[in-house]
Parts: C-alpha cells; structure tokens; sequence
C-alpha cells in the first residue's frame, strides 16, 4: 500500500483529495495546523498530524521517521485581496513554508510531490482560453508566490531529483455529491459559497466586485471547475509521477467561462430564490477573464470532467450550505 501525506488536508480541496486517496486505497497521513481547516473535514480511514509546516525540523522528524511515497501540497495562504495588503504572509506560507516541505522530503527520499497551483500565475491573459506555455506574470502577491514555489519545484528536480506535477486551478467550487463534506472558509473569497450564504442570510447580501470589466457584461469571467473533478486530476497526476517520473504543469478547468452576473442567474433558478447582492468597487488584482485549455491534462494525464455544469456545481455547494449552516461546527 502507497503511502501519501497530505498537507492541508483538514480545508476545502484538502479534504476531499484525503477521501479520494482513501477510497483509492492508498494510506494517508494529513497534516494541517487548523488555522483554516477542520479537523472533523479528515475522513477517519486517514492519520491526522495537527502541525504547521513552518516548524521545519518537526517537518523533517516527520519524514525521516516515516515513508511516503509521494506528497500532496494544499496548505498555504490563498486569499487574492489580502495578498495585496500583506504580501510577507503569502511568501512565508507558500515560499518559505513550502522549502520547508522540500527539504523534508529530501531528508526522507521522498520522491514525488503535486502543487496546488493557481491560474493567477497568468495574471492578465494574452489569450482566452490560456494555454500552459502562455506568459507567466502574475497582477497579485497570491499569484507570485505559487509561480515561485513552481520554480523552486523545477529547481529541486533538476538538482535533487524530485519530481512534480504543479497543478494549476481554475475556480474550485462546489462539494462532494454525498453533502458529508464541503467548503468552511473563513472569510469566503469565492463567489459560489458567498452567494449560497447570501441566500441562507448568513451574509446580508453578495457584493459583486466591479461591474466596469472589458467583458460582455461587465463583470468577471471564470472558469468554475467541481472540486470531485479537481480531485480526479490529482489521483491521475500521483498515478503520472509513479508511472513516467516525469515533471509537467497542468491547467485545470472547464474550458467555460461564466461572468458573475451568469453565475447569479444560474444560482436563482438552481435554488428557486433571489439572491440579495450590491455592487463594489473592484478587488486589487482581479483579471477580467480566467479560461483554461486544459487539453493538456485531458491527453497526458486521462482527465475528463465528470460534473462540468454549472448547475451542478451550484447545487452540490447549496447542498452542503444548506445543511451546514454553522460549517463545521468547530
């Protein structure tokens, strides 16, 4: 049995790779420090380490006293607004934080690693939809900082051996179809948990940032892609390193791109009830549009979609919302 640790494993995409990883049959060790994840989000079947990856020599201890054969990054800091206001916290959490994990898995002879990267290394697309090769050149701190553990990422293969697949997300939605697990963050930066809880009245109302965007409507396009089809890719990326040892870079979305104004349509007949919403002034850093060609992933790695609709998506996160009105709880 293939053992894998799992950092981060305790949030939103964190938690539902662990359960993928356990169904899969693979041994698995989380360790998260809780700071933003749930410990009752760990399915049981896993090992659960309460432990911040800035501790390096624990880290390190971890590793040498244990066998993993491969790694599966999450943990880190990921709000696009913030990153803006206090950038050191995002070098720390995803740059330093992130050569802690590096060097650990070096003490270990640990091999492999998969990244949770993010499509805000593009920044402002030269082209829709944006293919892996296109510029890098990230427009917030969030962006920067995952594009640097990338290159830390290509800098330890071709030096110590370790080999990677950095996948890079579109917008991670939705929860698992079973309703036993979903999206407890807080504050929400996403849109869809935002406007289910602005339908619960956990929020009074949505904001939508800016409507001022060279877009059809004006506001924001996205590429929304199901967190189970997010996860998919992650067990074929592990299944990739074992089998062909080679380093890549994936795109992971839809390929479709819907605004907010779209997205709020689609939620209103999804759960047959207005959404309360004001506009806002643009977020520093935002881009207008965000779409994947994830063509890539689909032939290297076996990749299909399997819950690509919108609607889907929106119900499976109004499931969850609706019948975890508190998250977590904890």
């Amino acid at each position: 049995m293939q053992s894998i640790l799992v950092t981060g494993g305790a949030g939103y995409i964190g938690s539902h790779a662990v359960k993928a990883l356990a169904d899969a049959g693979y041994k698995v060790t989380v360790v998260d420090n809780l700071s933003k994840g749930h410990a009752a989000a760990v399915d049981k079947r896993a090992s659960f380490l309460q432990m911040d990856l800035k501790d390096a020599q624990a880290l390190k201890d971890l590793f040498v006293h244990e066998h993993f054969d491969g790694v599966l990054h999450f943990a880190g800091a990921i709000e696009v607004g913030l990153s803006m206001k206090e950038p050191a916290m995002f070098f720390e959490s995803n740059v330093v934080n992130g050569v802690n994990l590096l060097e650990a898995m070096r003490a270990g002879n640990t091999k492999n690693i998969i990244f949770s990267s993010t499509a805000a290394v593009y920044g402002e697309p030269v082209s829709i939809p944006i293919k892996e090769t296109d510029p890098l050149k990230p427009t917030n701190f969030y962006g920067l900082s995952k594009l640097m553990f990338e290159q830390l990422l290509e800098k330890y293969r071709e030096l110590y051996g370790i080999n990677y697949v950095a996948l890079r997300y579109f917008n991670a939605s939705g929860a698992d179809p079973s309703g036993e697990i979903g999206q407890d963050y807080i504050p929400d930066t996403h849109l869809v948990p935002r406007l289910v809880k602005a339908v619960l009245g956990i929020y009074d109302k949505l904001s939508v940032f800016g409507t001022d965007y060279p877009t059809k409507d004006g506001t924001c396009v996205r590429d929304y892609i199901h967190v189970t089809d997010l996860v998919d890719a992650h067990l074929l990326a592990l299944n990739f390193l074992f089998e062909k040892g080679q380093s890549e870079v994936f795109n992971l979305g839809n390929g479709n791109g819907f605004s907010v104004w779209e997205v709020i349509q689609t939620a209103e007949k999804v759960i047959e009830k207005k959404i309360p919403y004001e506009i806002t002034l643009r977020r520093a850093g935002d881009p207008a549009v965000l779409v994947a060609d994830s063509q890539k992933a689909k032939t290297l790695l076996g990749w299909t979609p399997k819950h690509s609709g919108l609607e889907e998506i929106i119900g499976t996160a109004w499931k969850w919302h609706s019948t975890h009105l508190q998250g977590y709880g904890d």
